[in-house]
């Protein structure tokens, strides 16, 4: 059985936005060589990425070029590279089309159709997307958080989650510092179900 897990980069208030089209790019961001080389790292042993519709046009706006434009530092063309190779799903009501790898699901059964993804699959599928992450954690499917929490608080901007208001018991399970300031933490979200419990 594979695992959902949601990797984001936070504020210390857990927001992921400060204003809307930030898109993982605002100033508030420590996003340095060290703290890039291991997303890398981590994006390269995913089994599967499944994507939100927004969050996957923000990935594909940029990443798909950035592997053969020599501006940019190598550990980005890097991470360019893997993210245009990894099997991804786009979860998308609107979307008929997508490139990169990546197939589409969506309607009524999204949902079901993504809890017999985690049950067929060996490894860890990140979640991006915060309404993707949130309906996952809703009906039970959200197996992990792997937040990088960076030393800034924002005051407003869009949450880690949407409209959700019930406690959740997590167990941590890694942490790790890195030079910029930003901390990792990997939890175990303790409700998670077991797979063709849904």
């Amino acid at each position: 059985m594979g695992r959902f897990v949601y990797a984001m980069q936070v504020s210390l208030d857990l927001r992921i936005e400060q204003v809307p089209g930030d898109n993982g790019a605002g100033e508030w961001l420590r996003l340095d060589e060290e703290l890039h080389r291991a997303a890398n790292a981590l994006t390269r042993e995913l089994a599967l990425m499944v994507h939100g519709r927004v969050y996957y046009e923000v990935m594909e706006e940029f990443w798909p070029r950035s592997g053969q434009d020599t501006t940019l530092p190598d550990f980005m063309r890097e991470y360019g590279e893997i993210w245009t190779a990894k099997p991804k799903v786009l979860v998308s009501r609107t979307r008929r089309s997508a490139d990169h790898n990546t197939r589409i699901i969506g309607g009524d059964d999204a949902i079901e159709q993504l809890a017999a993804l985690r049950a067929g699959t060996d490894g860890a599928i990140s979640v991006g997307g915060a309404a993707l992450a949130t309906q996952l954690l809703k009906v039970g499917l959200l197996d992990e958080l792997l937040l990088f929490t960076h030393p800034a608080i924002l005051g407003f901007g869009r949450p880690l989650f949407d409209d959700y208001d019930l406690p959740i018991d997590l167990d941590l399970l890694e942490q790790r510092s890195f030079r910029q300031g930003v901390t990792m933490h990997r939890y175990a979200v303790l409700d998670a179900k077991e797979a063709g419990s849904c």
